[in-house]
């Protein structure tokens, strides 16, 4: 009895979000060191008030300043695949769970000192990233379950090769039709297009979709032509329809993809502007403070 459980408990912790990863182990690591630095920060004999150029402000810059250059690692970390302790999805849930804890380290570090200078601008880009770093928390937490459920247990592989099975029947059905079906059938096959450009692809529809437009098209000259000519047209319909629900399928599949990476256009960026200020701000501290 006690290998299905152990295979069970496996099974469970496959499928386990990096949210939840080993019981929410790095929320209450992240937790306890949010709480240490508020009880170091208001325990601390300091006047007029604890601040960046205080004993508890240097201590909270160094483990703010090492925390966000650990975290720059997660996208190293991403291109070598291992297991164990440091699995990608614990260092996932470690890099969310952290980098969240910088909130309250980070702003305790500034002692609420804010002004127009290179120590104000390092924090409000690490502000950015955080806040960056929540939509993609947000769209990792949700849009999986969404992109496995449109594909109704297909790959993205089996997709393009049931779109391609479909042109195939369609050329094959559209041969012995007069023209201008041919022409019609001949463009849905040709001229479909599954995406397009960035906001195409974020948008999950396509303008003008030459397979749409023939099917409107075909469905229309049913009513309007002689047995058996309607017949065939009816199958060609039947058979464009079934592209047409593929096509919106493959197109809410690349959606979802450019979900997953678009925030990145913008966390990434913000995260290099981020160590450039980080170190402005510590060259400007040592040297010239």
């Amino acid at each position: 009895m006690a290998r299905p459980v152990g295979k069970a408990h496996r099974q469970d912790a496959r499928h386990e979000s990096f949210l939840r990863h080993a019981g929410f182990r790095y929320l209450k690591l992240a937790v306890m060191m949010s709480l240490a630095a508020i009880l170091g920060y208001f325990m601390v004999d300091a006047e007029p008030r604890p601040n960046g150029g205080s004993l508890i402000g240097y201590t909270l810059g160094t483990i703010g300043a090492l925390l966000i250059l650990w975290l720059t690692f997660l996208g190293v970390r991403k291109r070598a695949i291992t297991a164990g302790r440091w699995k990608l999805k614990g260092w996932t849930s470690a890099h969310v769970y952290l980098g969240l804890s910088l909130i309250v380290i980070a702003t305790l570090h500034t002692g609420f000192q804010f002004g127009w200078n290179v120590h104000t601008l390092a924090y409000v880009l690490m502000m950015a990233v955080i806040i960056s770093g929540l939509f993609g928390i947000f769209y990792y937490a949700s849009v999986p379950q969404q992109m496995s459920r449109n594909r109704a247990e297909s790959s993205e592989v089996d997709m393009l090769e049931e779109l391609a099975d479909i042109d195939r029947q369609l050329e094959e059905i559209a041969q012995p039709l007069p023209q201008p079906y041919v022409s019609w059938v001949q463009k849905a096959v040709t001229k479909t297009k599954i995406t397009g450009g960035l906001f195409t692809r974020l948008s999950g529809r396509v303008g003008n979709c030459a397979t749409a437009k023939a099917l409107d098209k075909i469905r229309a000259a049913i009513s309007e032509v002689e047995p058996p000519l309607d017949e065939q047209l009816e199958n060609v319909a039947s058979i464009l329809a079934r592209k047409n629900v593929m096509l919106e399928r493959a197109r809410l599949h690349a959606k979802y993809k450019t979900l997953l990476e678009f925030w990145l256009y913008f966390h990434v960026p913000l995260t290099f502007a981020l160590l450039a200020a980080l170190l402005a701000h510590i060259i400007s501290v040592f040297f010239y403070w």
